[in-house]
């Protein structure tokens, strides 16, 4: 099991960098788009011959589409969880990014435009961005927070590096404190769940959304994502809504909707 997540760690890691293994940096040329390393399925163990021994084990060989009943079934995997919840996951919004399916709540040429603005600016690959749009799109809908102001918190927060750690120990896109959201994390899988790009987003705009409803405004809940508790954030909120409003103008979504 480590060594499989260590695994999908170094595939993930692999798809956010740009070709010249950064994750940040000023407006650039599009890069090329990337495709998704091919990954065989896990593979079952098969039980020895001759390994059924018990009181209703039959003599002979078992038919090949019998299923051995021995020892107890095993729990889904967090993204496995996630999907039988009917939740996205990474590699579902990856996959129809590569796909160019539509983002429900913008039409495919303001999907377009927003993903050449992010791949461009924070020089990560087109169909990584196209995959954090889906899910922020996604997320947004569910807790009724501006898709576009999740996407501004993640370039504020992280530049789109989801593996990036602060001093303080906020972690990921939208830099989720672990030891203080423990009950949003145990349920998507546990603390390490807070480097998955879906979970992050959809934890990270729980937070926001509960900001803004305790505030009474999108600044007021901005100052509170940020830990503010004065009038002065540090200039924090100002810089999230200017990044919306940049990515508003690159899209061709209006502030607030989607």
């Amino acid at each position: 099991m480590r060594q499989q997540s260590q695994q999908l760690h170094e595939v993930v890691l692999t798809m956010f960098q740009a070709n010249d293994g950064s994750y940040g940096g000023q407006d650039d040329t599009d890069s090329p788009d990337w495709t998704v390393p091919a990954v065989s399925p896990p593979v079952a163990a098969v039980p020895g011959a001759g390994a059924s021994s018990g009181p209703t084990a039959s003599a002979g060989t078992s038919p090949p589409d019998q299923k051995a009943a021995t020892g107890p079934a095993v729990a889904p995997e967090p993204d496995e969880k996630i999907a039988q919840e009917g939740q996205l996951t990474f590699a579902q919004a990856l996959l129809a990014s590569m796909q160019d399916k539509p983002v429900k709540g913008m039409t495919r040429s303001q999907d377009h435009g927003l993903r050449s603005y992010l791949a461009r600016k924070y020089r990560i690959a087109p169909s990584v961005a196209g995959a954090l749009i889906r899910t922020a799109f996604a997320v947004g809908a569910d807790e009724h927070v501006d898709p576009q102001l999740l996407l501004a918190v993640v370039a504020i927060e992280s530049r789109y590096n989801p593996f990036v750690e602060s001093s303080v120990g906020a972690q990921g896109l939208m830099q989720i404190m672990g030891s203080v959201h423990r009950d949003k994390l145990k349920t998507r899988g546990g603390r390490a769940a807070v480097f998955n790009p879906v979970v992050n987003i959809r934890v990270g705009a729980q937070i926001l959304s509960d900001c803004i409803r305790r505030r009474g405004s999108v600044q007021g809940g901005l100052a509170c994502y940020v830990g503010a508790t004065g009038v002065g954030d540090g200039g924090y909120g100002s810089r999230v809504l200017a990044e919306r409003r940049r990515m508003a103008l690159a899209s061709g979504v209006p502030p607030g909707q989607g």
